[in-house]
């Protein structure tokens, strides 16, 4: 399914400053687009290090060049803008991109042309509740987490929903999921696997013990609130990212973002389902690893 959409006139290009494979191909993009007259610029971004994030205002598209985690953390940049994102895989899994270093040039050529389509997906709203009070706010792509700590006991975590009480597990931890996601965490606790066009979000227990172990979808108007009730530490953690300690009286309130992560696409609907199964018959870092 392609169409014909406007062809970008500005492209900034976000390779993983921590992956000389990343930064080499960026080069070679930068080259080919440099050649088209095409105006550009590369940004390495250092993630981990907590660089300053570039201005993404006034570019058309954004390129990353890495792994899904780089998609990931430049994502949480572009949904709140509404950018335009293309993935280049040069990490170790690239569930999410849509390009590799053998087909970029050929895919590069169709998004010059303005032929691909925009992949709208669902991102969330997190917010941590302190003593009544926001100190805290996430947009999410992937899921959020509520866990036990250090310490390994099951923790309690009892799920609100707009109409009231919900349930509570007892259990590890909790996932709220998004399609996106659900080829995630959520799907290595045995969660169910979404097309990532469904605006939903999945609620997935994490090693329940005599509660319910069934994931449970939600429409994407629902609202969640979690509170942990536990005598030991419990966190929480968005999108992989560092853990948050809560504190007893805390909750987190989850709800639909009003802004999507919006996906660069050139293949057919079904690229999702070829790509998982590929994917899963033959585990890119398992072969990275040696371990095939």
């Amino acid at each position: 399914m392609i169409s014909n959409l406007s062809a970008p006139e500005r492209i900034l290009v976000m390779p993983n400053a921590e992956l000389p494979k990343a930064i080499a191909l960026s080069e070679e993009i930068s080259q080919h687009l440099a050649q088209k007259h095409i105006n550009h610029r590369v940004y390495s971004y250092q993630y981990e290090n907590l660089m300053p994030a570039p201005d993404l205002l006034g570019w058309d598209v954004i390129l990353t060049v890495g792994g899904d985690g780089t998609l990931l953390r430049v994502g949480h940049l572009c949904v709140p803008l509404g950018l335009p994102l293309l993935g280049i895989q040069a990490g170790r899994l690239g569930f999410l991109s849509e390009l590799s270093e053998t087909t970029w040039q050929e895919g590069l050529e169709q998004l010059l042309a303005g032929q691909y389509h925009l992949e709208e997906r669902l991102t969330l709203d997190a917010e941590l509740v302190r003593q009544g009070e926001p100190t805290q706010k996430w947009d999410v792509i992937n899921e959020v987490v509520v866990s036990r700590g250090h310490i390994v006991r099951p923790i309690e975590i009892r799920v609100d929903l707009n109409e009231g009480y919900m349930t509570s597990y007892i259990a590890d931890g909790l996932i709220i999921s998004t399609a996106t996601g659900s080829t995630a965490y959520a799907l290595a606790v045995g969660g169910p696997i979404l097309p990532p066009e469904l605006r939903n979000m999945l609620v997935l227990p994490i090693a329940p013990h005599l509660s319910l172990d069934r994931a449970v979808v939600l429409a994407e108007g629902a609202e969640v609130t979690l509170r942990a009730q536990s005598d030991h530490e419990a966190v929480l953690s968005v999108d992989g990212m560092g853990p948050v300690v809560l504190k007893p009286t805390d909750f987190v309130h989850i709800a639909a973002n009003s802004n999507s992560l919006r996906m660069v696409r050139f293949g057919e609907p079904n690229y999702f389902y070829r790509r998982l199964a590929a994917m899963m018959q033959n585990n890119p870092i398992l072969k990275q690893n040696n371990y095939d």
